[in-house]
């Protein structure tokens, strides 16, 4: 039996790569800020990392804010190598490399960070789950019109399948990067916004927008996108039907 630490252990992704390694018979520690006995703001460190760690043989690193990730990995990984643990496992995004947005000149931060840890290492990049773009729908929905980004795709992947293959690499041997993985169809935002409306019960037209910058025609050129990797299964309508099918419409 392996000791696994998941970082993020609560949050959508953490949550079902705890649930996985269980099930395979591994003792699995979630930390995460506010859950006991392992309750760590990975930003700030100090002797309650270093316990979590303590004899920990591989960490899953899924835990994300939107502020801090940097000093968070810094953390985690210093923590790692006193404790000895001989694994990383880092969940990144496809295009980190390829598109100037903020947060993924953050998360392509982290991963420099976890290659030159001198641990043992596997990185996957994933493109944006189902629950990301339901919830971007349900707040740009509120108003009379819903306004897109204009000529941007996506290509959507199910937090379930994520959460498989993690699992699957965090009981291998350490990979490096290995292939990215993206949902199983290239889509274009307005098509995907239309089938959150009709799912969602809501009537609203769809405005395209173009708009300026670096990270804007990064997107536009699909540098988020990974075609030749659509390895997915669950499509948007799965999941919305799924969604919907558990708690009706309340709170399109």
């Amino acid at each position: 039996m392996t000791t696994i630490l998941v970082t993020g252990g609560t949050g959508t992704l953490g949550r079902q790569v705890t649930e996985r390694l269980r099930s395979a018979g591994h003792d699995v520690r979630v930390l995460s800020r506010h859950t006991e006995p392992y309750a760590v703001d990975l930003r700030e460190g100090g002797d309650a990392l270093d316990t979590a760690v303590t004899g920990v043989d591989t960490i899953v690193h899924c835990a994300t804010a939107p502020r801090g990730d940097e000093q968070a990995a810094r953390n985690l990984i210093t923590a790692a190598r006193g404790a000895g643990v001989g694994h990383f496992v880092y969940i990144s995004i496809v295009g980190v490399d390829r598109v100037p947005f903020p947060y993924y000149k953050v998360k392509l931060a982290v991963e420099r960070l976890v290659e030159e840890s001198g641990l043992g290492w596997t990185v996957l990049r994933a493109t944006q789950f189902h629950d990301l773009l339901f919830k971007l729908f349900q707040g740009l929905s509120k108003p009379p019109v819903v306004l897109l980004p204009a000529r941007v795709k996506d290509q959507p992947v199910e937090v379930a399948e994520v959460a498989e293959r993690l699992a699957e690499l965090a009981q291998g041997a350490p990979a490096g990067r290995v292939d990215d993985m993206g949902g199983p169809e290239v889509r274009t935002l307005e098509s995907l916004a239309h089938s959150y409306l009709r799912a969602a019960g809501r009537r609203r037209p769809v405005v395209k927008v173009p708009l300026r910058g670096e990270a804007y025609r990064a997107f536009r050129a699909g540098g988020h996108l990974t075609p030749e990797h659509a390895v997915g299964k669950g499509t948007f309508e799965d999941f919305l039907a799924a969604r919907y099918a558990k708690g009706g419409r309340q709170g399109g």
